[in-house]
């Protein structure tokens, strides 16, 4: 700790001293072993600011990859068109619709059944009498009896829609009276309203019968799709095509030759939001390798960047590039429900040029696992894992060389003897194994450039394998997914996670040290003031007191001390 000098003058002059400044002076010195914690803090805060931005920056690199590696995300995606609108207009195509192109012909539309009631001329009118009805054949007949509470036909609507027949009641007036409406609930041939049974009268009007009388008979639509001959209750159509809902809005029109208008449903990849999608990808890549290499220089007044020579950039750039040119080559064996099936036979596996190598079974290995652990210590250059999903637990494997060197030939005659079922094996690569492939090229400063002309050129020729790139197992886009989404904020151990837990621990020590010197130094300057204080009223009273002094001697001596008594 430094010193500080202070001057009092004369002790003798009666000015005392400034207390305020020389606390603050001697303050302002003990202040000074705070400085380094002060600039570290500083310096950790200018890190924050960037690891959260890279976080975002990592974030939006994410959902893009997550995009096109979800299998119900923009590569399931179906678009649709009709050659004839006014026909048949396509509603939806789920991610199960498969493209291409379909012919339909619509002989009819669905019709749902309806009828009415003799009018009355006053709505107001007292009805008495029964009515039965039901929908369909396997309908449950419903009786509706009036009584007083709903003896007019707003009372009998109302006690029809409330009985659960499932018919539909409503009153319409116009210049021939008030009549009573009837609409199946259900459309089609299956929706027919039945009156077994109609008793009503206006009793206000001779007791003139309300016959029931029906105006539309409930159909099905008839329409063929690819030359099979279907129905379809309602016009709103699900699943003829598979995955696919389209609305029935009139019947085919007849052509000149007599036949009915062909209209042909064509549903497609959705080549334009892929393409967005992957283009987006590439602008959120280079957004974060702009960043990172953004951090290998100086600021514009010449200091270093916040994060100059931290490891946390390396490990991120190594996280960007590890995997971005080529895939490793993989497969898997078919699934089986019971990963503790008793497995028997052989399989021989070869990496790239290599010598094939043959894993025997026996009763130490003879399962999923047993298998698994058998080829990883043989060194094959192969890793093998178990893994479970929606089809079951499969064997996967992924060569230790990424690229066409280590292409996988594998021959099984694995057997699952508990079901006697022959477990084959799978290429799980694509026909795509490199982005290049797909047009995007990488720049000498880490970014990538897009040729769109070459993705729609994939997309249109070959987008099985656009789709296997990015969401088979093991895939190219399944591993550099993984690597993003473990790079950044959204794990707790992602690379970015750790770097900000990191600081914020560090920051969290030093705002304690800072807080504990500031309750010394507070403690310490609330002392001094008091003894300054002191002092100060010392030194300002010593004049006075030598005054007094000296008027004690001369009365004691007869001696005058004060030249001017």
């Amino acid at each position: 700790m430094g010193t500080v000098g202070l001057s009092f003058g004369s002790p003798t002059a009666g000015t005392g001293f400034n207390v305020s400044q020389t606390v603050s002076a001697i303050i302002s010195n003990l202040q000074n072993v705070e400085t380094p914690w002060q600039n570290q803090l500083t310096s950790l805060e200018s890190q924050d600011t960037v690891l959260s931005n890279l976080g975002t920056l990592f974030s939006n690199l994410s959902n893009d990859i997550n995009s096109l590696t979800d299998f119900e995300g923009i590569l399931a995606t179906k678009t649709g068109s009709s050659s004839d609108d006014n026909v048949l207009e396509l509603t939806s195509a789920t991610p199960s619709a498969t493209a291409g192109t379909h012919t339909v012909v619509v002989q009819n539309l669905a019709q749902t059944s309806s009828g009415y009631l003799a009018p009355i001329t006053n709505d107001s009118d007292t009805l008495s009498g029964s009515i039965t009805m039901q929908v369909g054949t396997s309908g449950t007949p419903q009786t509706i009896t009036l009584n007083s509470n709903d003896n007019t036909l707003a009372g009998l609507a109302a006690a029809i829609n409330s009985s659960g027949v499932g018919i539909t009641a409503s009153v319409l007036t116009d210049s021939n009276g008030s009549r009573l409406s009837l609409v199946s609930g259900t459309s089609g041939a299956d929706g027919n309203i039945q009156v077994t049974s109609d008793s009503i009268v206006d009793a206000s009007n001779s007791n003139a019968a309300l016959n029931y009388t029906s105006s539309v008979s409930g159909i099905n639509a008839q329409l063929t799709v690819d030359g099979v001959s279907l129905q379809s209750a309602s016009n709103t159509v699900t699943n003829l095509i598979p995955g696919v809902t389209f609305q029935l809005l009139a019947p085919s029109a007849t052509e000149s030759d007599g036949s009915l208008e062909q209209v042909q449903v064509v549903i497609a990849n959705d080549d334009t939001d892929v393409g967005s999608t992957i283009n987006q990808f590439v602008s959120d890549y280079n957004a974060v390798v702009s960043a990172i290499n953004a951090q290998e220089g100086n600021t514009s007044s010449g200091t270093p960047e916040p994060l100059f020579g931290s490891p946390t950039l390396s490990l991120l750039q190594q996280a960007l590039a590890g995997n971005l040119i080529s895939q490793n080559p993989n497969g898997y064996l078919d699934a089986i429900q019971n990963a503790s099936d008793t497995l028997s036979g052989s399989i021989s596996i070869q990496v790239g040029t290599g010598t094939a190598q043959t894993i025997t079974l026996d009763s130490s290995d003879n399962t999923l696992a047993g298998l698994a652990s058998a080829i990883n210590s043989a060194n094959i250059g192969v890793t093998a894992n178990v893994v479970t999903n929606s089809s079951g637990t499969q064997l996967e494997l992924v060569s230790g060389i990424a690229g066409a060197n280590g292409a996988l030939t594998v021959n099984s005659s694995i057997t699952d003897t508990t079901t006697n079922t022959a477990l084959n094996y799978n290429s799980g690569g694509s026909d795509i194994s490199n982005l290049t492939q797909l047009g995007i090229s990488v720049n000498n400063d880490g970014t990538l450039t897009l040729d769109s002309t070459s993705l729609d050129s994939v997309l249109n020729s070959d987008y099985s394998s656009v789709v296997g790139f990015f969401q088979n197992a093991n895939s190219w886009g399944m591993t550099f997914a993984n690597a993003i989404n473990n790079a950044g904020t959204s794990s707790n151990t992602g690379i970015l996670a750790l770097a900000e837990s990191a600081n914020s621990t560090t920051e969290s020590t030093l705002n304690a040290n800072i807080s504990r010197e500031n309750s010394i130094i507070s403690a310490e300057q609330t002392s001094l003031t008091l003894e300054l204080t002191s002092a100060n009223e010392i030194l300002e009273a010593l004049p006075q007191q030598l005054n007094d002094a000296n008027e004690l001697y001369s009365a004691i001596t007869g001696y005058n001390q004060n030249p001017t008594g």
